[in-house]
């Protein structure tokens, strides 16, 4: 048995969260897509760098002839209370892979950075409770209105001053106002139909998540998925990110107190398989992250029971940790913010890997192309979200969007020895108590840790 659900990008987590360079200016970018589409995307941009002069954004598409002939920049506002924090607004008309350029001028000349910002309508907005019985008694003060004219003028249109309406007269007012509530009517009845047809053509487009199906058998997980019906989406047509199709996140419930970091291989259309490793018998939540060739990201969700598996040693790159402090004996310590977190917020989330003796480690390699990864996960599973220390934004899609020359592992993969300390741009979407699950790789091997945070 599984229960399903999913979102684009990351469950229940929206916003968008990229730390980057654009071009000699570090910035710190947070981006709130809009819910409907047409719509507004709100833009946060710090800039952690001294002499800027202005902060231009711009939406285009990722690509096609949108991507190459941009509208003119719209120029983002200073805070008035700190001159390196910058706001602004953004249009999105359509549908699809979007992105959004931040052209940052300053005194070492002009830098751009582009975020890739999937643009969809996830609900449809309903009228406020108070306007509508406003409109409502407008409207039915609108009816009576042109009712009552429409009978007013048959019976004293033609009268002279200070005549009375006669029998004739009178019946013919009474004819004139059931015509006028006919029309009344029939336009109230048309217009209706008109307002459905329009609501009806715009769910079409309220975007619909693949379906994931889980199932397990003669140790191997099968994961199907499935297009519900919404626009001509694949099931095949995935891209790598960080060379695997599918990164796949297995946490045991309830408690999801150990966690397993896998990447399942595409065996046929939809279809994506593999051999677990040992796990005990329990239920289990999956979640699974894919990006299209479009640069649409997408998570998916199940939950599935599972019988005593034997399972495979972990290999390549899958890993697995849990709560309890590393085997050997050395430390991932979580640096969280003394005042703690505020829901809708960005934060950099700081992590520094500890030797058995306390000392900074000195073995650090990346893991997959990156210093780091963590998934984000509310206790209730409402939130998932992967996260690497560029942020949020899958690098397969990011890449789509950078300039030729420019590699978006540029910032980790150094020839020196990597430092003991990695952070994630993040910031949690609703109030509540989460998890944080750290990995990082040293010495050969992956380390996983998982923290506990809450969000006010």
């Amino acid at each position: 048995m599984c229960l399903t659900a999913s979102a684009f990008g990351h469950i229940g987590s929206p916003d968008i969260f990229l730390e980057g360079k654009a071009g000699p200016y570090s910035v710190f970018l947070t981006i709130r897509p809009p819910v409907v589409i047409p719509g507004i995307a709100e833009v946060d941009i710090r800039v952690r760098s001294a002499g800027i002069k202005q902060v231009r954004i711009v939406p285009t598409p990722i690509s096609g002839v949108g991507a190459k002939f941009a509208p003119t920049p719209d120029v983002a506002q200073p805070s008035k209370e700190d001159p390196q924090f910058f706001t602004g607004a953004l249009w999105m008309m359509g549908s699809g892979s979007w992105q959004v350029r931040v052209i940052v001028d300053g005194e070492q000349g002009e830098g751009r950075i582009s975020v890739p910002v999937p643009a969809l309508a996830s609900r449809t907005l309903t009228m406020q409770t108070g306007l509508a019985a406003t409109l409502i008694v407008l409207g039915l003060i609108l009816v009576a209105g042109a009712i009552s004219i429409a009978g007013a003028a048959a019976r004293e249109a033609q009268l002279n001053p200070g005549e009375s309406p006669q029998a004739a007269q009178i019946s013919s007012a009474r004819v004139s106002m059931a015509v006028m509530a006919v029309v009344v009517v029939a336009a109230l009845y048309f217009s209706n139909n008109w307002w459905s047809s329009e609501a009806s053509n715009y769910a079409r487009i309220i975007y619909k998540p693949l379906e994931m199906s889980p199932s397990f058998a003669d140790g191997v997980l099968r994961l199907e998925m499935k297009n519900p019906g919404w626009f001509r989406r694949s099931v095949d047509d995935f891209v790598p990110d960080h060379n695997h199709l599918l990164h796949l996140y297995v946490l045991r419930l309830p408690e999801m107190d150990r966690v397993w970091h896998l990447h399942p291989e595409m065996s046929s259309s939809g279809l994506f398989t593999h051999k677990l490793p040992p796990m005990d018998a329990g239920r289990y939540g999956l979640f699974a992250d894919v990006v299209h060739q479009n640069g649409l990201p997408e998570t998916m969700a199940a939950e599935m029971e599972l019988p005593k598996v034997e399972g495979a040693p972990l290999s390549g790159d899958d890993s697995a940790g849990s709560q309890a402090a590393l085997e050997d004996g050395s430390r991932i310590v979580f640096d969280a913010e003394q005042q703690g977190y505020a829901a809708r917020k960005p934060y950099s989330f700081r992590f520094r890997a500890l030797t058995a003796d306390g000392k900074p480690a000195t073995d650090m390699e990346l893991y997959m192309g990156m210093q780091g990864h963590a998934a984000f996960l509310k206790r209730d599973r409402t939130v998932f979200a992967h996260v690497h220390p560029t942020g949020s934004v899958p690098m397969a899609a990011l890449s789509m969007v950078q300039q030729p020359q420019a590699d978006p592992h540029a910032g980790h993969n150094m020839a020196a020895a990597l430092p003991a300390e990695v952070s994630f741009p993040y910031g949690f979407p609703t109030p509540g108590d989460y998890r944080i699950v750290v990995q990082i790789k040293r010495g050969g091997k992956v380390r996983t840790a998982i923290f506990d945070a809450t969000a006010r």
